[in-house]
């Protein structure tokens, strides 16, 4: 049996790698069946990073030998349970869990809920985005582009309706962007494509990259910005109502105008707590929805389906319009969250409908996975020699296959 314990300190990586090293030649010496023996915090905090642990006790009759210390796993063994519950080969052989944090803020509606404890999928698709925001900063400093002035350009103090303008401005819309659109499917693709073009990048996805067993979970959050001067980064849950995403994305570009990153779940389209919080959801309800032509179309409209007439106007969902009335006190708190709650049950039908249709194209929607600004710079430097290949599939998350068919259709579709 061998007993071996790494630091429990993440920065440390030279010993996980002494220690698989180690064991990868005790295999290849012939002894696949040797045991080790691994802490039971550990063992325990492994089952409380996976959804279904009754599963997983399933698929390792022995496990709860293992954590009470009665048994031992085998190395082989270790490996497997390590794969199923997403831990780092090497952070099995730590004395205690690490403490796994993001890092970025994370701010939650709800007083008092357990930041510090990030589920594994957020942890995984934040790390993964820092990576390709990373990769692409050195990219574009290398062809020559410029920082983009627009990143940290303007503070909490200045006035909302001025950011929301400026917003506008660099993207290229006009005041009435969204109403000149024929649907909020087309003004949310118009927004992406003007944000994309103005140097952002957007990744949507619903999943840890494309394995769907790992859905992300809305609950915890909608959306996150990983600021950068070159290459800023915004990250939608894709798991979230089509149309919610049109408030997530104007969050998270004030996020990007103030120069602050952060991960977040805007319960009910409620901020935080925090000043930056909510800077950001009233500068994307004064892009959304501006005050004064909200006031005049208020008014105007009849009374009956008030909330879907403005939403077929500003191109957003009824949830935004109530929450925008809520903010100019033109209903109370208990009107909103009665909407709200009743509004509620059709958008889980909704979710309940798209998940029974056709899941899509795959290629179309890693578009939307990948990013496509970020792809066609992946695959530029891929073709050109300037990376393996090999390392063009790690930065988009696809196997040689699917890579290959994915960039003969982004050259072929000219994006």
């Amino acid at each position: 049996m061998i007993k071996v314990y790494a630091s429990a300190h993440l920065s440390l990586i030279v010993p996980y790698n002494l220690v698989y090293n180690r064991i990868l030649y005790v295999l290849r010496g012939g002894f696949q069946m040797v045991k080790v023996e691994v802490s039971s915090a550990i063992l325990e905090w492994a089952v409380g990073r996976v959804k279904s642990p009754e599963k997983l006790f399933a698929d390792f009759p022995k496990l709860r030998e293992w954590i009470n210390q009665t048994s031992q796993p085998t190395i082989n063994q270790l490996e497997k349970l390590a794969i199923k519950t997403y831990v780092p080969f090497g952070f099995m052989f730590l004395k205690e869990p690490p403490l796994e944090k993001l890092p970025i803020p994370h701010y939650r509606t709800v007083k008092n809920r357990n930041t510090n404890a990030p589920s594994s999928e957020l942890m995984e698709t934040v790390k993964t985005m820092e990576t390709r925001k990373d990769w692409m900063h050195d990219y574009l400093i290398e062809v020559g582009n410029s920082r983009l002035d627009f990143v940290g350009s303007v503070t909490s103090e200045k006035s909302t309706q001025k950011v929301a303008e400026e917003i506008k401005k660099t993207l290229k819309l006009s005041s009435g962007w969204a109403n000149e659109c024929s649907s909020w499917e087309s003004a949310f693709h118009l927004l992406l494509a003007r944000t994309e073009k103005a140097g952002i990048l957007v990744v949507i996805n619903g999943i840890v990259g494309n394995n769907t067993r790992r859905p992300l979970n809305v609950d915890e959050f909608r959306g996150f910005v990983l600021i950068d001067d070159y290459a800023p980064l915004i990250f939608i849950n894709g798991k979230d109502g089509k149309a919610a995403q049109m408030f997530t994305l104007a969050h998270e570009l004030a996020h990007v105008w103030l120069g602050k990153s952060a991960a977040f779940d805007l319960k009910a389209l409620h901020p935080s707590n925090n000043i930056i919080e909510l800077k950001c959801n009233e500068i994307a309800a004064e892009f959304l929805a501006p005050e004064n032509e909200f006031r005049y179309y208020w008014f105007t409209v009849t009374e009956n389906h008030k909330y879907q007439q403005l939403a077929k106007h500003f191109k957003v969902s009824e949830i935004v319009i109530a929450r925008r009335a809520l903010d100019l006190d033109f209903i109370t708190r208990d009107d909103f969250f009665d909407f709200y709650n009743h509004h509620f049950e059709r958008l889980e039908q909704e979710k309940l409908n798209h998940k029974k249709q056709s899941g899509g194209n795959f290629y179309a929607v890693q578009n939307y996975r990948v990013g496509r600004r970020f792809a066609q710079a992946v695959i530029t430097e891929a073709q050109e020699g300037n990376i393996l290949y090999r390392e063009a599939y790690r930065l988009t998350g696809l196997k040689s296959k699917a890579y290959t068919e994915f960039a003969k259709r982004i050259e072929s579709e000219g994006i």
